[in-house]
């Protein structure tokens, strides 16, 4: 079966459906494909649910080669499988980095990519429901609310942080992003806003739109040396070709999208040939320069059984699932990452750490909660040195791919993730947290605990916070993947958006950025930029 398009976009996500959004309402007729199904989960829209979705037929769980520089473990890193992406799965932060971080792309080669330039797109996009001026938008498509519940252990925490010195903040995307505070998430009326929800429900019945879900893209069809199309395999075995009269657009995140490039034939040209995949251009850093932040936690044994453990089972649940379908208010309106915060540990006057606090206690994301009641304080490295690799374990597209996460491969990393984590134990011991936490479960009870056990805690426990970027880099340098309208060079036709093409990976959450991304992409499409 062949259909034709004006754009075909490979990836649902956030990219991906905010793309789709803007070319179908200039009367684009655009294909997008979806590996996952669709998003019809009820765990999906309720904010705090989103854990019970990892795991599921509705996420990946990439697990990386054993990894050196964290004692030889091998790390999962889960990333959205559905219609929405990482917005359907993620903690719904709505933070967009620092200034610097974007002024840093354009200096690094992508003029355009200023704060100055991105500022505008945040706010056009930007529907808030508590701030305004020159910061924020209150008129766009994206909702971005203070969640409606608040856990006694995240206020805890916030004013555990103000006793420690650390100040206040109320919008880590205002002109200071460093204090501690709870974040904004995109989110309205106790419901969690995915890109599918915002972006592509309002084109339900709209014919220059068609959604494939369940559907394994297989690869980019080339003609002469550009784009022409899109493969895929569905759900019943059968295989489909599909011609974009326009352009293809491969919007699939940091770890599928250089696979599909390589799958391609785009990419390192001594690995392809490895793999007896015809090499259509040596693209060398295809999959190269993988970031993602790297985080450890502190965990903390509550006094009395407050935290989230259980809250989800027997008459609990019953309870809370009835207040959340009367009222929309609630703990099923948590987003449970309620708090948080951004830190200048080495000094310099720009946040190098963020923390991500949760009441509950979480082994990992695939293996659930620590059946006891406590708490836990992730910091994480804003601005990670280390990089890691992805590359193909065979030319089948039903593999999984090969990579490294490169996780505190730079010894700059684990220093800064150590200074995190003894701020985090500080806080820990204020007063505010004191009256609830019994004792630190881990790295220790001690308070002057050595650097070398807090090391080991932090090689032994090391995980992602799911921001996987860098893999195609953008820039106009001849060895960047793509140039700053993110085209693919020397492909005509194939452009990347999606989080792969970031220089260097944001100071925060990537979500909103990606979908900055990718309204610029449309820009650039569209010939409005």
């Amino acid at each position: 079966m062949n259909a034709a398009y004006d754009y075909i976009i490979a990836g649902a996500g956030s990219a991906g459906c905010t793309l789709a959004n803007r070319l179908v309402n200039t009367g684009q007729r655009v294909l997008i494909v979806e590996a996952g199904p669709a998003d019809n989960s009820r765990f999906i829209d309720m904010p705090a649910t989103f854990a019970k979705v990892i795991g599921t037929a509705r996420s990946w769980i990439y697990e990386s080669d054993p990894e050196p520089s964290v004692g030889g473990r091998w790390l999962p890193v889960p990333q959205g499988r559905t219609l929405g992406g990482g917005s359907s799965i993620n903690a719904m932060l709505y933070v967009r980095g620092q200034p610097q971080d974007y002024d840093d792309w354009r200096d690094l080669g992508c003029p355009g990519w200023g704060w100055d330039e991105v500022l505008p797109v945040f706010r056009r996009l930007e529907r808030n429901e508590r701030l305004a001026g020159d910061r924020h938008g209150t008129t766009g498509p994206l909702p971005v609310s203070d969640p409606r519940h608040r856990h006694p252990l995240s206020l805890a925490y916030v004013r555990a942080a103000q006793q420690a010195g650390y100040p206040f903040n109320d919008d880590f995307n205002g002109d200071r992003q460093e204090g501690v505070g709870f974040y904004q998430t995109t989110t309205a009326n106790g419901e969690r806003q995915s890109a599918a929800k915002v972006f592509l429900k309002p084109l339900a019945g709209n014919a220059n739109l068609t959604v494939v879900t369940d559907a394994l893209v297989t690869g980019v069809t080339l003609e002469n040396g550009a784009a022409s199309g899109l493969a895929y395999t569905t759900s019943d075995g059968q295989t489909h070709t599909a011609t974009a009269e326009a352009e293809v657009i491969l919007t699939s995140g940091a770890l599928a999208t250089p696979k599909l490039m390589m799958l391609s034939g785009l990419g390192p040209a001594e690995h392809l040939t490895a793999l007896g995949i015809p090499v259509i251009r040596d693209m060398p850093a295809v999959g190269r320069d993988l970031q993602d932040h790297v985080a450890a936690p502190v965990y903390a044994l509550t006094r009395q059984p407050i935290s989230l453990l259980g809250e989800d089972r027997g008459l609990r649940a019953l309870r809370h699932g009835l207040q959340y379908l009367m009222f929309r208010t609630g703990l099923l309106t948590s987003n449970v990452v309620e708090s948080g915060g951004f830190f200048d540990a080495d000094g310099d006057g720009r946040p190098d750490i963020q923390f991500h606090v949760l009441p509950v206690m979480i082994e990992s994301a695939e293996h659930g909660s620590i059946e006891r009641h406590g708490m836990e304080i992730n910091p994480c490295v804003l601005r990670p040195k280390s990089r890691g690799t992805v590359r193909l374990r065979s030319r089948d597209a039903a593999d999984p791919i090969r990579f490294t996460t490169g996780f505190l491969s730079d010894p700059d990393d684990l220093a800064l993730l150590l200074a995190g984590m003894k701020i985090a134990r500080t806080i820990l011991r204020q007063p505010a947290l004191q009256a609830m936490v019994a004792e630190e479960l881990s790295p220790g009870a001690a308070a002057d605990l050595p650097d070398q056990a807090i090391v080991g805690h932090i090689l032994e426990h090391a995980k992602t916070v799911y921001h996987p970027s860098g893999t195609c880099r953008m820039g106009n340098d001849n060895s960047a993947v793509v140039d700053p309208r993110l085209r693919v060079r020397g492909v005509p036709r194939l452009r990347i958006c999606d989080a792969s093409v970031m220089p260097r990976l944001i100071s925060g959450n990537t979500n909103a950025p990606v979908i900055m991304i990718a309204d610029r992409c449309a820009d650039f499409i569209l010939g409005s930029a």
